[in-house]
């Protein structure tokens, strides 16, 4: 069957449930809240709930058991906004938070965590049936499945897009296999984040406020890299964005940009208040020291361009999950959806009392509208006047992990960004390589091996490349020169090498920014572009195999992590094998 086809037959069978459900709120709770009426830099920044993911028994440090659970609950986003209901991650009702509590795992200790879906029949927000989505039969509850970003763990564990469950496991999607989730946390040090990854409904279920950090470490390997530590110089900072209503409801819109197929999807959401850990424009107060912050971009579709008006620098000493081998420094960083920078900021160099984090990333990125004076600040900071001694270091060698070898490439994958439109010009749905999540699996990699992955982007946006499973480096970005001919065959044949990309692929080169040229989890692939990334599917930190069976079902996935285009489906299958 066609994929427009498909697409008609999903729409014919829900067009029952094509009312959209919208949060009471935007019908009874009043209009959109004007951004500017909410003062900044009023509420200071949290620092959410910290849970170890082990526990030691008589100086043996040993493996622990987590119950995290997904409640309804009402949370203050500012202090002139009413609460405002949301899905949050916790332990309990009363101790859930937004973000949820960062997970602290130790590396060679398992973690294991029962994701617990307490959650009401229904959606605290719009859904669009139309688009590929999970869908409980009974048509009550909300579903939702965990995947811890950036963790290399086994496909069981992996919150796979199908492996939904509803409240008490009523009711589970079709590849969904058992409560608990191991995490066997053997990787590399660094950043990971968990979150909702249901198929069709992350977008939603990440603005309602499933979102959390885990943190990996390795103290015998970072100790003696002496850079800031501990819960006050150590932060996790989520960013992302939302709009509110005046009852302090979080706002989307029930209408599509084509109801006529899409009754409710819309092709990215974005927000004008911009929120860090769970509070809008909050303020830090901090001493002349250094600080490290892991700054992870949690929004559905806004890419930030991070700088600190008073010209205070980055210090990247990592990239996603992983560290650099030397620390960089920058003016200014960009973060796509779900990247994460690891950064070392010095206050001792402010020549200021006050450090403004903004932001001026075009939305969406990179051709976009302009900020505006709401999106365009982030946060706070206040410098205390008095500097005083700082034991941290930022050391000029930091963890140096494998180079990317081309010679080790097992083979070569072409993989092409498409976004399809109505007769109106307005887009419809986008896809990867022209199939969906439910064609058959075409990336099939070897267990211990790497890939050339020569990632072609067909469209007008940045889309950020997420791998599960799999760590890569980008090579080089190159531009493709008669371009629409070259799109013209694609959307034809869908053959990069019968449509000549190597004739195509000549234009000007885009350098692969030094802070990101480490080993990554995401990469923001440039529109009009073919960007090649050399992809690993074992560990990069050492030799040893994996300790789970990566080839067992139902696999991975590799995705744009913009939401709105992953729901509808901007996702396809990636089937390990031996």
């Amino acid at each position: 069957m066609a994929l427009m086809e498909r697409i008609l037959v999903i729409h014919l069978m829900f067009f029952a449930l094509s009312r959209v459900v919208v949060n009471s709120a935007a019908t009874t709770g009043g209009g959109l809240i004007n951004p500017l009426k909410l003062e900044m830099f009023v509420d200071e920044l949290p620092d959410m709930p910290k849970i170890k993911g082990y526990y030691a028994a008589n100086g043996v440090v040993k493996p622990k058991k987590l119950e995290i659970g997904m409640f309804e609950k009402k949370w203050k986003f500012h202090r002139d906004l009413p609460p405002t209901p949301v899905f949050a991650f916790g332990t309990s009702s009363l101790t859930a938070s937004v973000p949820g509590p960062t997970i602290e795992a130790l590396h060679g200790i398992d973690t294991y965590v029962t994701w617990q879906n307490h959650l009401p029949p229904n959606h605290i927000l719009p859904i669009d049936p139309t688009i590929p989505t999970a869908m409980p039969s009974n048509k009550k509850g909300v579903p939702t499945v965990v995947h811890l970003h950036g963790g290399i763990d086994e496909p069981e564990s992996d919150g796979y897009a199908k492996s939904w469950f509803t409240a008490g496991f009523e009711e589970k999607g079709p590849t969904w296999t058992n409560e608990t989730y191991h995490y066997h946390n053997m990787q590399q040090p660094g950043n990971t984040w968990y979150h909702d990854h249901t198929m069709g409904l992350t977008r939603v279920n990440l603005l309602a406020g499933l979102i959390g950090a885990y943190i990996l470490r390795h103290p015998d390997v970072e100790a003696p890299l002496r850079l800031p530590s501990g819960d006050v110089f150590d932060r996790p900072l989520f960013v992302f964005d939302r709009n509110f209503l005046t009852n302090g409801s979080i706002y989307m819109n029930s209408t599509g940009n084509n109801p006529s197929i899409h009754p409710q999807w819309q092709p990215e959401y974005f927000g004008d208040v911009i929120v860090v850990n769970g509070k809008a424009w909050p303020r830090m107060t901090v001493r002349r020291r250094k600080y490290r912050f892991r700054i992870i971009n949690a929004s559905n579709a806004r890419f930030f361009r991070f700088f600190f008006t008073n010209g205070l620098r980055f210090i990247h000493v990592g990239s996603d999950s992983a560290y650099l081998g030397k620390p960089v420094v920058t003016n200014d960083t960009v973060l796509a959806p779900a990247e994460i920078a690891d950064v070392v900021i010095d206050f001792s160099e402010s020549t200021s009392d006050v450090a403004i984090l903004a932001n001026d990333a075009p939305y969406p990125y990179p051709a976009g509208n302009p900020v505006n004076d709401a999106n365009g600040k982030v946060m706070k900071f206040i410098i205390l006047k008095n500097r005083e001694t700082d034991p941290w270091r930022v050391p000029e060698k930091l963890i140096e992990y494998p180079s990317a070898d081309l010679s080790a490439a097992s083979t070569t994958r072409y993989i092409a960004m498409y976004e399809y439109t109505s007769n109106t010009g307005k887009p419809t749905h986008l896809l990867i390589n022209a199939k969906t999540l439910e064609d058959p699996v075409t990336e099939t990699p070897k267990v211990g091996t790497s890939e050339l992955w020569e990632v072609i982007n067909l469209t007008g946006d940045n889309h950020p490349l997420h791998i599960h499973l799999g760590l890569f480096k980008t090579l080089d970005q190159t531009e493709l020169v008669n371009l629409e001919e070259f799109k013209a065959c694609m959307n034809k044949i869908n053959d990069a090498i019968k449509c000549n990309l190597s004739k195509h692929a000549c234009g000007k080169k885009q350098a692969v920014p030094v802070h990101e040229q480490g080993w990554k989890n995401v990469y923001k692939i440039t529109p009009g572009y073919v960007t090649r990334i050399l992809v690993r599917f074992s560990y990069v930190h050492a030799n040893a195999s994996y300790p789970f069976d990566a080839t067992a079902e139902p696999g991975y996935v590799y995705h744009c992590h913009i939401l709105d285009h992953e729901d509808n489906i901007m996702m396809r299958p990636l089937k390990l094998i031996k």
